[in-house]
């Protein structure tokens, strides 16, 4: 991997992303990051990741140097894509994606944040969308996500102002689920990712699938997906171990299975 630093322990895969000194996306970075996720997925070793930026920022946005390269409407549509393809299967993906945000995460990078399970913030952290300060629009998904976490017009704002917000506001705003000092950040968001990790990995994979059927499909549908989960899930090895476990009030030993 160039771009990105992979350890794993106690079932949790920390991923850094590593391109100083803003770590910029770029197409190669987009794909790099979409072929580490194929061998995470694969990694029984890892039950939950947790991605964060070295250096000052998560990621201060796209790779503007790349733009200007781009001189055809069709190479910078599928630049689009590939970034939409990848915040997707970030969040298609069956393991819980943590975003452990400092210093910055704009534009692109804010939408890499938002295709993240869950988004762990300093206070002091600035997020947005400041692409139409450079005349152009988010393409990686963003104007959709956000509107998705935030509603309509705090949407039109951020994207119309290009001013971010702070670490404090988003979650006030409903886009971050939890604030706290930057000094406290990593090692908050990993408490959560270990919490996670003990868990049986066939139920979190059954509500990664439910959370997402709750974006795309009508509700009578998903929840009758529910039931047949819930079906699934019960007869596992982890669901009996479960319900045994508890039964017998000891800690249940989750095996995947």
């Amino acid at each position: 991997m160039e771009f990105f630093k992979v350890s794993a322990e106690e079932l949790v895969a920390t991923v850094t992303f590593s391109r100083p000194p803003a770590n910029a996306l770029s197409s190669a970075v987009l794909k790099e990051f979409s072929t580490l996720l194929d061998e995470l997925e694969n990694d029984d070793n890892v039950r939950v990741i947790l991605l964060h930026g070295e250096g000052k920022f998560f990621s201060a946005g796209a790779d503007i140097k790349e733009f200007t390269t781009i001189g055809e409407k069709e190479q910078a549509t599928q630049l689009a894509l590939l970034g939409q393809q990848v915040m997707e299967k970030i969040e298609q993906f069956p393991k819980p994606v943590i975003a452990a945000i400092h210093g910055a995460a704009l534009g692109g990078g804010l939408e890499l944040a938002m295709g993240c399970h869950i988004r762990i913030v300093a206070e002091n952290a600035k997020l947005g969308l400041p692409e139409l300060q450079l005349g152009l629009i988010p393409g990686f998904a963003g104007t959709q996500r956000l509107t998705r976490y935030v509603g309509f017009s705090k949407a039109a704002e951020m994207m119309w102002t290009s001013e971010p917000i702070t670490g404090v506001e988003a979650v006030q705003w409903g886009l971050a689920n939890k604030a706290v000092p930057e000094e406290q950040l990593f090692e908050e968001a990993l408490t959560l990712a270990r919490k996670i990790a003990q868990k049986s990995p066939i139920s979190v994979r059954a509500t990664v699938e439910l959370l997402n059927a709750a974006k795309s499909k009508p509700f009578h549908e998903a929840v009758q997906y529910e039931a047949e989960l819930f079906g699934q899930v019960f007869v596992s090895e982890d669901g009996r171990e479960g319900v045994q476990a508890f039964i017998e009030k000891r800690p249940a030993q989750f095996r995947g299975k």
